[in-house]
């Protein structure tokens, strides 16, 4: 099987890094290129904490605050995989979506072709991060690529 894409769904948690560094090698060796695919969970929308914060603006203040924080985050990863990319001569694009990591990965899948997806474990009880995990079957079922889950970092 010639691989020409990969896509890899990572938002720096330390399993998702083993899935970068695994798609990386393997774009490096086959000369493809590296799509990546950065999911803000869908259960950040609409975040304002109104359940504690006490008047309209104060609420709208903290939204904002909330949205800000998240594109930092975001252009942070983009960057710091963006230049583990250009340090092994892989050409690299990105995009940010939110949602459902699962059916955002589908839909990416969908619409571009790619040959190989990688992402990382499940993360297990107990390990501190966030909650939004790949529903495997579901994404098993509609993946339109060759799918490679990558070992837990401490595996």
């Amino acid at each position: 099987m010639k691989i020409v894409k990969i896509i890899v769904a990572s938002h720096g948690t330390p399993g998702a890094k083993v899935a970068e560094t695994t798609a990386l090698n393997l774009a490096r060796e086959n000369g493809a290129s590296l799509h990546h695919l950065l999911v803000v969970p869908d259960f950040w929308k609409g975040m304002k904490g109104d359940d504690w914060l006490n008047n309209a603006v104060t609420q709208f203040r903290f939204g904002n605050y909330v949205e800000n924080q998240l594109a930092q985050e975001a252009a942070g990863e983009i960057d710091r995989l963006a230049g583990l990319a250009a340090g092994k001569s892989v050409s690299y694009s990105h995009d940010i979506q939110l949602g459902k990591p699962t059916d955002c990965l589908i839909k990416e899948c969908d619409a571009g072709i790619f040959d190989v997806a990688v992402i990382g474990s499940p993360r297990p009880r107990g390990v501190p991060g966030y909650r939004s995990r790949m529903a495997l079957e579901k994404l098993v079922r509609g993946l339109t690529a060759q799918l490679i889950i990558t070992p837990r970092p401490d595996q």
